[in-house]
This record gives structure tokens, C-alpha cells and sequence, in this order.
């Protein structure tokens, strides 16, 4: 009896550390091809640094600081401005004194497209970049985020809206708090140029594009969304709330009846929210939230970090620990801001942002001293 009781336990045994290391195997084989999916780089780079005798330091973890462009836009293909980035970030880390800045660039700034002398909004700067090559909206990203700034920029990481919600959704939701409830009436049920997919009902109302002197060379018919993202008018309660993905999508997105800036901040309450959540025990520990984060990662997420870097990255992360301080900014335009909103712009610029003094000057030095 005594021995069949110890068989039975063995097998039993046997049984859990197979199941473990079939899981672990198979998150691990998960995770590398996700990592293969939204990264650059070559196999045999990825394993060249798993060698003890190679030295895995990021890009700027030698001078003490690493800087990473985060972005946010609608994703290829998709209408109404797919690759016009609506986020957009710099995550500063600087992992020996343990500290983290995260700083907000407004989409309106007004900026030189990099390798040409064409002006635009910050936010198309990605889309140029993509029509010359694949990967070229990063890279240009970078180029002149990192003009801006005065920081190298070393790495940039781009997700798109989908990802984004199915992102929260693996998660099971991020909690939020609201001292009142947040309503944006007016920016989901906005009128567009007519299509022939998405704006479809007519309006009544026409576009006027004008030349650089104010004559109208164009008029276009305006129509709403034949779906209303957001429910058209997006509501949240006040109180403690658990967001899920299209919830969260919608509040990060709202800016109409706020601003630009309230926005920024909006983002950087969910990012951290999104990072806290996703890095915690219980999802750490959970085989089919991780494996629903991979692939909603896989599907909608580009960066220019190889495997071996997007691994250190994490390391660092981890070193840091989770009690970090992060600092928070958004360039804006206030009395107190580094950013102003030009008088006497051209019919065809909109609206637009510049710098105070009109060069960087002023943000180069907050960047340098933020952390």
C-alpha cells in the first residue's frame, strides 16, 4: 500500500513539473516570436548576447541616462489620420539613481520634417517617415523629437489604437478614480471629409481648403461616422472605476471639450496605470492573461529595440522596483508653459504650437534638468 501511494505521488509529481515546464516552454517560445514580430534585429544577434563574455548595455546606459519615444496613433490602414501619431512621449530612465521622467509633446507643435524643408505638425512627421521606407516614422520620430529635446533618443516605440484597448482588455481592465464624472460630448460625433467607408452620413457642411494666401482652392462635403466611436457621446461616472479596453481608448483619446494638454495628462495617468497592472504579481502569475498581452502586443506594436535590449529593458525595470518616483511634464501653452499658440499662422497651418523665444532653448533645459 505504502509504495503504491509513493508511485501515485511521483506520478502526480511528475504530472505538475511536466505541466510547468510545457507552460513555461510554451510562454517562452510565445514570447520570443512576439519579441521577433515588433522588433528588429537577427536571431543570431539575440543570441550572440545570451554569451557571458558579451556586454548587454542599452544605448545610453553608459553616459547613466536612456531616452525612449513612446507613440500612440490610429494603426496602418485605418482611416482618419491611421499614421498621425496622437501620443506622443519621452521616456527618460536613469537606472543607477533609480530615477524616471515622463514628458508630453503635444501633436500641434509646429516642426521641420527631418531630411526635407517642408513644415508640419509633429504628428505627421511619423507618416512622412513611413512613406519613404518601413521603420522610417521612428526613426524620423526620433530625429526630431531628439532636436527638441537636446537628448539622444535611443530607442522608439510605437503601438497602435487596437493594441492599446486589447492591451487593457488582457489585463482585465485598469482601475481608475474620478472626483466627478468625465464627459467629451462634442469630439466623437465630429463631422470629416465625406468617404466612402467610415464618414458616410452627409451633414450639410463643407471644408474649405485654402492656399497660403487665403483663397478657397477646394471644398469638401463633411459627414458623420456611420458608427460613432465612443458611443458618439463618451461618459464615465465619478468613484472608483475598472476601465476596459474601449474605455480606456476613449478617455485617453478626449480632448475636444478639454485640451490637448488634459489629454497628455490623461495618457500618462493610464501608462502608468497599464504598467503597474500589467507587472503585477497576479498577471505575472496568470498563463492566459500573459498569453493575451503577447498577442495583443505582436499584433500592434513596432519598436527599433532588438530582443536581447527589450529583455534588458524589463531588467532594469525590475532593479528600479515598482516605489520609483516618476516625474510627470506636459509641454503646453500657458503663462508658465514653453510652448505658444502663433497670432498670425497661414490659412492652410490650423492651429499650431511653437516654442517660447521660437528655438528650443527653454525645453532643452528641462529635459536636461527634469531628472
Amino acid at each position: 500500500m505504502k509504495k503504491f501511494y509513493q508511485k501515485k505521488w511521483f506520478k502526480i509529481i511528475g504530472l505538475l513539473l511536466l505541466v510547468i515546464f510545457s507552460v513555461g516552454g510554451f510562454l517562452a517560445w510565445k514570447t520570443n516570436k512576439t519579441f521577433k514580430k515588433i522588433s528588429t534585429g537577427s536571431l543570431f544577434n539575440d543570441i550572440l548576447h545570451t554569451l557571458p563574455v558579451v556586454k548587454n548595455e542599452l544605448k545610453g546606459e553608459k553616459e547613466g541616462r536612456i531616452n525612449i519615444l513612446l507613440l500612440g496613433m490610429r494603426g496602418e490602414h485605418v482611416t482618419g489620420g491611421g499614421l498621425l501619431a496622437d501620443t506622443i512621449m519621452v521616456l527618460s530612465i536613469k537606472p543607477q539613481e533609480k530615477k524616471v521622467a515622463m514628458v508630453s509633446i503635444p501633436r500641434d507643435l509646429y516642426v521641420t520634417i527631418p531630411g526635407t524643408n517642408t513644415q508640419s505638425k509633429i504628428n505627421a512627421v511619423y507618416f512622412y517617415g513611413e512613406k519613404k521606407k518601413q521603420g522610417g516614422g521612428i526613426e524620423d520620430m526620433k530625429k526630431i523629437v531628439s532636436e527638441i529635446t537636446g537628448q539622444p533618443i535611443h530607442y522608439g516605440i510605437a503601438i497602435n489604437f487596437k493594441g492599446f484597448s486589447q492591451l487593457v482588455d488582457a489585463l482585465g481592465g485598469v482601475p481608475l478614480h474620478l472626483d466627478k464624472p468625465f464627459v467629451e460630448p462634442l469630439q466623437f460625433h465630429e463631422k470629416h471629409v465625406c468617404d466612402k467607408k467610415v464618414f458616410t452620413i452627409p451633414s450639410g457642411d463643407f471644408e474649405e481648403k485654402k492656399n497660403k494666401k487665403g483663397k478657397v482652392v477646394a471644398k469638401y462635403p463633411l459627414c458623420y461616422n456611420s458608427y460613432e466611436e465612443c458611443g458618439g457621446v463618451f461618459r464615465l461616472p465619478k468613484g472608483d472605476l475598472n476601465l476596459n479596453g474601449e474605455q480606456a481608448l476613449c478617455y485617453v483619446r478626449s480632448r475636444v471639450t478639454s485640451n490637448d494638454f488634459e489629454r497628455a495628462r490623461r495618457q500618462q495617468q493610464i501608462i502608468q496605470k497599464i504598467k503597474e497592472k500589467a507587472l503585477s504579481t497576479g498577471t505575472l502569475s496568470d498563463f492566459s492573461k500573459i498569453n493575451a498581452i503577447l498577442k495583443a502586443l505582436g499584433d500592434n506594436v513596432r519598436t527599433d529595440m532588438q530582443i536581447w535590449e527589450l529583455k534588458k529593458l524589463y531588467k532594469i525595470y525590475q532593479e528600479i522596483g515598482d516605489n520609483v518616483n516618476i516625474k510627470h511634464k506636459v509641454l503646453e501653452n500657458s503663462p508658465e508653459g514653453l510652448l505658444y499658440a502663433p497670432q498670425n499662422t497661414r490659412p492652410d497651418q490650423g492651429y499650431i504650437l511653437l516654442p517660447r523665444g521660437d528655438n528650443y532653448d527653454k525645453i532643452k533645459e528641462m529635459f536636461k534638468n527634469i531628472i
